[in-house]
């Protein structure tokens, strides 16, 4: 079932049945043993000006699901409409006048940042290719995009490694803001920089996403900072979507196990209220050899029963079900 079809608003994105196996190689001549399947048949709306947060354990599939978006991997199956062209196909001819409308923020900002470039030559190199304005005036774009992300003009003449992190992530910012694009993923963006840093940070790309209508997809995996930025949440686990509804809605009314435990986990900051921490047993399966039906029928508790597992989640893989108005969750027990 489609999980967005009663959103009114315009969609800019349109992600059906994308999946991502990689192949296992062993042997002498490389033989394919095995897939690890990454994604596994995901299926979302992203809405033109909002934030839809992606979220989930290290592993599940988050940020490859992003890079799929971009076509910086390639699928092994689905499709990827932006804006209502099919990306998943498309030569690197064909992509390039798409790219301006589509970029990323990266984990870590150092890593992100050629070290021999200077920040002006960094954005003036962007600003070049693309052909974004006149070549007289890309000095006066540069100032400007620093004056947007928060950094005095003069640090133009730098190169990255004289440069803090939060201010590193200010430069990828400014670079991904250059291009002017409608859609920016936003691969854990400030989960490595300081707290009081985080919230800089997460304030500015709230300030430019109302100045410039930009549309978010924000991967992380902190839920406290993808419940303040997010207007949608979309939960991960093993490569597929568990649970997506508005924010306030998945944060207060909960559907599917895993988000339950995931939210659990939240630290609460007045000492009065103690939540009960849900533990899962078990370990994360393989996504190499993932559980048959549900895939997370064997640490779920709704699906152990007395000590058994009931038979329609350990063989019946559950699809995205809306539950209550524009809530949808793969679980049958709910």
């Amino acid at each position: 079932m489609n999980s967005d079809q009663n959103h009114p608003r315009e969609v800019l994105v349109e992600v059906t049945g994308l999946k991502k196996y990689f192949p296992i190689r062993r042997g002498f001549f490389s033989r394919i043993q095995g897939y690890v399947k990454a994604v596994d048949d995901v299926s979302f709306k992203l809405f033109r000006g909002e934030t839809l947060g992606l979220v989930g354990e290290s592993g599940c599939g988050k940020t490859t699901t992003g890079r799929l978006i971009l076509q910086l991997l390639q699928p092994t199956a689905g499709s990827v409409k932006f804006e209502g062209r099919e990306l998943v196909g498309l030569s690197t001819r064909e992509l390039r006048p798409l790219r301006r409308g589509m970029q990323i923020i990266f984990q870590d900002p150092y890593s992100s940042l050629n070290p021999r470039m200077t920040v002006e030559n960094m954005l003036a190199e962007a600003l070049r290719v693309h052909r974004i304005v006149p070549k007289q005036e890309i000095t006066t774009e540069i100032y400007r995009l620093l004056d947007i992300v928060g950094l005095p003009r003069l640090h133009a003449k730098r190169y990255p490694h004289e440069f803090s992190g939060g201010q590193r992530q200010r430069i990828g910012i400014a670079r991904a803001l250059s291009v002017r694009p409608k859609l920016i993923i936003l691969d854990e963006p400030v989960s490595a920089l300081d707290v009081s840093i985080q919230a800089q940070i997460i304030n500015l790309l709230k300030d430019l996403q109302k100045s410039y209508g930009l549309t978010y997809l924000f991967i992380a995996h902190d839920l406290s900072v993808v419940e303040y930025i997010s207007d949608r949440v979309a939960v991960m686990y093993l490569g597929k979507i568990a649970e997506i509804a508005e924010a306030a809605e998945l944060y207060h009314t909960t559907q599917h196990p895993y988000s339950n435990a995931l939210l659990s986990a939240v630290p609460v900051a007045d000492p009065d209220n103690k939540s009960r921490r849900i533990i899962l047993t078990g370990d994360v399966p393989s996504p190499a050899n993932p559980p048959s039906g549900c895939t997370f029928h064997p640490r779920c508790p709704l699906a152990n029963a007395n000590g058994d597992f009931i038979e329609q989640c350990r063989v019946e893989q559950p699809g995205l079900v809306e539950k209550s108005e524009n809530h949808f969750t793969a679980c049958h027990q709910v």
